[in-house]
């Protein structure tokens, strides 16, 4: 039997704006054994996701809340350490949903085999990972571009932005990304060919989006909800498909969430307005974890991971998602 330590962050309030130290427990204590049919993984990265903040909410969603004791709910890759299931041995490399812990005591039917052969571990956690999926379905399922639209995506350079824009690329289609700073803009641009990158911070974000997009917007991809989305639905034409993915402007607010002000913009242009939760299309990551490892391997995709390293360092590393320091996909590395 293998004896470890775990170091976890368990929630221990309901966070009022955004989280603060006092909001988690530090905890260390042996790691559970495991029992049949579950395996004991040694986390080694951790994916911090804008959702995590709602998960710490109380309330209906579309995933039950992280229970006030329990630990934090966050994507992982690791390696088994000790395996009570088939299938799986020692070894073997896993991602899963695996918690803010070094060590997590899991069902193996819960996890998916990975190999770190074809890809760096962290890709597990953004292209390849539910990033990954979050981009290729929301896209292509919810927004279905056709060539030659125009494809506006906010948060242009966090993970799911990035990946987005790429895949609109990839189906012919002319794509304008908004993101905040020049450096990021830049890298929309130069790096990942994006067709236009406005930033958000540098004046008349109003302004910017009808010099991008002078045809309209087809299709708009919201990360970030607020002025960023009212400014897209007065732009857009006629049946255009806006795909509500996050709205990360608006987590921590201490007072009622803003709303879209022209939602009638949907009715005049006869357009639609769909939320997508990327747990919907489980049955099928196979099959675009497949498709986006091609486009990987031809050059035509390409993923950026900001890894910070240490585990104790959760608490602040998560706060880089709201203040916009994060670039590419949030990782925490567990040492």
């Amino acid at each position: 039997m293998t004896q470890v330590e775990n170091r976890q962050f368990r929630l221990a309030a309901r966070p009022v704006g955004l989280p603060k130290a006092s909001d988690w427990n530090y905890v260390k204590e042996p790691a559970r054994q495991p029992e049949d049919g579950e395996v004991l993984v040694a986390v080694e990265y951790l994916s911090l996701d804008p959702a995590m903040r709602g998960w710490m909410n109380e309330g209906k969603s579309y995933i039950a809340p992280v229970k006030l004791g329990d630990v934090m709910r966050a994507g992982g890759v690791g390696k088994v350490l000790e395996s009570k299931a088939a299938g799986f041995t020692a070894g073997d490399f896993v991602s899963g949903s695996l918690g803010v812990q070094a060590y997590a005591t899991c069902k193996a039917r819960d996890l998916i085999k990975i190999d770190p052969r074809l890809a760096p571990l962290p890709v597990y956690l953004n292209v390849l990972g539910m990033t990954g999926m979050t981009a290729y379905f929301g896209l292509l399922e919810v927004g279905e571009p056709k060539e030659g639209e125009t494809v506006v995506v906010s948060g242009a350079a966090g993970a799911v932005g990035a990946t987005v824009g790429q895949i609109a690329k990839i189906k012919g289609c002319r794509v304008v990304g908004i993101a905040g700073g020049a450096e990021k803009c830049a890298f929309l641009n130069n790096e990942l060919g994006f067709d236009a990158a406005i930033d958000y911070k540098a004046g008349d974000i109003r302004k910017a989006l009808k010099e991008a997009c002078p045809n309209g917007i087809d299709v708009y991809f919201d990360n970030v909800g607020g002025e960023i989305l009212d400014a897209c639905l007065a732009l857009i034409n006629l049946r255009a498909r806006i795909v509500i993915c996050g709205a990360i402007s608006q987590y921590n607010n201490t007072t009622p969430i803003k709303g879209p002000s022209n939602y009638l913009s949907l009715l005049v242009n006869r357009a639609r307005m769909q939320g997508m939760v990327v747990f919907d299309y489980a049955d099928r990551y196979g099959l675009a974890a497949r498709e986006m490892a091609g486009w990987m391997a031809a050059g035509k995709l390409k993923g950026k991971e900001d890894i910070v390293e240490g585990l104790e360092s959760f608490p602040e590393t998560l706060l880089k998602l709201f203040s916009g320091e994060n670039f590419g996909k949030l990782v925490l590395k567990v040492t």
